[in-house]
């Protein structure tokens, strides 16, 4: 891919991306210009990626044909309001942030311009990402492939309708936190009963990384291969009937709740 790829903001997710593509090769790193307000993290990114950080909004806007905005939401409509006129006039336009419509960016723009709103997640990093996307009908076919390449490297990507994007953060977007505060609590209750710290964390992370695939691999519901692992009268159905009389479940359905409100507030 000989196309020029930039990230205005390098914060976490922008690092996990960017960490991504280049793991894959998918972009040589003199083809990639990033930006940051922080000089430690301008340090930091240059010296981890081996890429250009700057403070030059503007230079990372002329340089990239594809152009990630990885800002919070506050921070989008002064951001493109800075480098709208400085723009490659075919650059295609990316989202990471919640609540970001599609319509809203074209009308901050003032102009016809080419957009793909997304959703990634940090384990982009290690390579086994989740990102939901949705694109304005302005890409090419070609445009749409390159994209499809870019998310696809960094893990799996998605296409979905945009009416869903406010949903995704809270199943894929923001899940990992809840899988971290999952795993930390089963290493807990391994360390309650005995084993060492490190051990407790490699087992409780392989064990949630195993079932992951499982659930990809098989096809199965997840339902049924929670069943195939609870004997009758055994010690795994004792502990599901516990988790279930705490709220397990209605737990996580809460917390998908508040963060799906939260989502489509950040762009009102």
């Amino acid at each position: 891919m000989v196309k020029s790829i930039g990230f205005i903001g390098c914060g976490n997710m922008a690092q996990a991306i960017l960490g991504g593509i280049l793991k894959a090769g998918i972009v040589d790193k003199r083809a990639v210009m990033t930006s940051a307000k922080s000089e430690s993290t301008r340090r930091y990114v240059a010296e981890e990626f081996q890429v250009e950080c700057t403070a030059d909004n503007l230079a990372v806007a002329a340089f990239s044909d594809i152009l990630f905005l990885s800002i919070k939401p506050d921070q989008y409509e002064n951001v493109i309001s800075e480098v709208k006129d400085t723009m490659k006039e075919d650059a295609v336009v990316v989202t990471i942030a919640a609540g970001i419509t599609l319509e809203w960016m074209e009308a901050q723009f003032g102009k016809e311009i080419k957009i793909v709103r997304t959703m990634p997640n940090t384990p982009s990093l290690v390579g086994e990402g989740m990102t939901a996307y949705c694109v304005n009908e302005r890409l090419a076919e070609e445009e749409l492939e390159e994209v499809s390449l870019i998310l696809g490297s960094f893990g799996k990507a998605e296409r979905v309708e945009e009416a869903l994007m406010d949903a995704i953060p809270a199943v894929s977007g923001s899940s990992p936190a809840y899988v971290f505060m999952f795993i930390e609590a089963l290493a807990d209750g391994a360390v309650l009963q005995g084993v060492p710290r490190n051990q407790a964390y490699e087992l409780a992370a392989q064990a949630v990384l195993g079932a992951a695939k499982m659930v990809l691999e098989t096809g199965k519901h997840p339902g049924a291969l929670k069943d195939a692992v609870c004997s009758p009268g055994g010690a795994t159905i004792e502990a599901v009937s516990a988790l279930e009389k705490n709220g397990f479940r209605g737990a996580i359905l809460s917390a998908m709740e508040a963060c799906g409100k939260k989502s489509k507030s950040l762009g009102e």
